[in-house]
């Protein structure tokens, strides 16, 4: 039964192979040469398409090719690698197992390969055969003047990673991904530690034994969760724009005309450019994530102050430490250590948080033209930059080489932080 299975394994490859996937491999080299025509025919009043070569499937295909054959030849490694552990077996005076046993065999000693098979592939189709492809594009010249299927596109090697750190009068890929690589780590860090760190103030005040009405005023900063984020960012930035409400109060107090005075406001402008200005935007958007950002944390470190546990905050007061000393030499290290995988995840998902820049910044429009020229802004992240290249502008070269520099930071930062945090092992520290 084995044998009669591995043979329809290798009759399915061989089949799709042939029949699938070779037609698209063999033209892989040069990602096809047959440009698409259509001719139309006065007489019939119909018109005719040629067989032409589609870049985008030739690469997909292509691909899903390569990875067959690679499975396909572990398949044959491992089931040789059986077929000789059972000839062993037998000449030890052993008995080869019988298809039944191996069947109970995957429910029990090797029930984790039965477990884990079906989410293994749909972690390959979801996320290994994207992260490949996209990988791909990055050394193609996959762009508005290439785009699949009336133009063909080609491998151009690492012409798109030399174009990123270009700088000149006509490319500023160079000029723009230096300062917008600085501000994404940049607001990586604040929008993760100001919304960290007031969590866990806010939650201590409110838990504090010296406040009355807790369930009032976590409810109220609960409020906030209730409401989907995008609505809440679209009508802050509707509020904070140049002529919005928060604008109309200002100049009602004076407080436009008196940072006019001292310089803050360009003296041609009637309004505070909280979200259309070069450092205003980048305040701003700090400032608004941490009222969105905080009742988040909020909630979770209520929980973890309270868990810990009391034994060791009454020893502390009752050796005279001051509930400053309590604070930082007891409750932040128990917090830390709880939080600390979150922590590195947060700052992962602020690299990649589309969500408020972009919502914030929709209508942002720039004046400086080695951003315009890159089809960036000021405010962007690398994530919205990426965004805005394919979405508006099909420069899904350049896009993908962005993509890549991401994945290279979140990972590194994912990788390092997780084995420094294995490295250190407290857990005894806390039991």
């Amino acid at each position: 039964m084995r044998g009669i299975l591995a043979g329809v394994v290798q009759v399915g490859f061989w089949a799709f192979l042939f029949l699938g996937t070779l037609p698209y491999m063999k033209k892989l080299n040069t990602l096809g040469t047959v440009q698409y025509e259509d001719k139309f025919d006065p007489l019939t009043l119909t018109k005719t398409v040629n067989d032409y070569d589609n870049s985008l499937l030739i690469l997909l295909i292509g691909i899903i090719g390569l990875v067959a054959i690679l499975f396909f030849a572990i398949f044959l490694m491992t089931n040789l690698e059986a077929v000789v552990n059972v000839q062993e077996k037998v000449k030890k005076g052993g008995k080869a197992p019988t298809f039944r046993e191996d069947l109970k065999s995957l429910i029990n000693n090797r029930f984790h390969i039965t477990l884990l098979t079906l989410p293994a592939i749909g972690v390959f189709l979801v996320n290994i055969l994207p992260i490949l492809f996209m990988i791909c594009i990055a050394f193609t010249n996959y762009d508005e003047d290439h785009q699949p299927p009336t133009f063909l596109f080609t491998w151009v090697g690492l012409e798109n990673f030399k174009t990123l750190f270009t700088n000149s009068q006509t490319v500023t890929f160079g000029y723009a991904f230096i300062r917008i690589l600085l501000w994404t780590l940049i607001w990586a860090l604040l929008a993760t530690f100001t919304t960290y760190y007031g969590g866990i103030f806010l939650a201590k005040f409110i838990n504090d034994r010296r406040t009355h009405c807790k369930k009032l005023w976590r409810s109220l900063f609960v409020v906030t969760i209730a409401i989907p984020q995008f609505v809440t960012l679209l009508l802050v930035g509707k509020m904070f724009g140049d002529y919005g409400i928060v604008n109309s109060i200002c100049a009602k107090i004076g407080l436009t005309h008196f940072l006019q005075e001292i310089g803050l406001v360009g003296a041609g402008l009637s309004y505070i450019p909280f979200l259309s200005k070069p450092g205003w935007v980048h305040v701003m958007v700090v400032l608004i994530n941490i009222w969105v950002g905080v009742p988040f944390q909020m909630l979770s470190a209520t929980g973890i102050l309270l868990n810990i546990p009391n034994d060791q905050l009454e020893a502390a007061r009752i050796d005279g430490a001051s509930e400053h000393q309590i604070f930082w030499k007891i409750i932040m290290p128990y917090v830390y250590f709880i939080t600390g995988p979150s922590l590195i995840t947060t700052i992962i998902a602020n690299i990649n948080n589309f969500n408020v820049i972009y919502l914030l910044t929709s209508d942002y429009v720039t004046t400086n033209m080695a951003y315009a020229n890159s089809n960036a802004k000021e405010p962007d992240l690398l994530i919205t930059w990426l965004f805005n290249l394919t979405n508006n502008y099909s420069n899904y070269k350049m896009a993908s080489v962005i993509g890549i520099c991401v994945f290279v930071i979140s990972a590194v930062l994912t990788l390092v932080s997780f084995s420094r945090m294995i490295a250190d092992n407290r857990e005894e520290d806390f039991q």
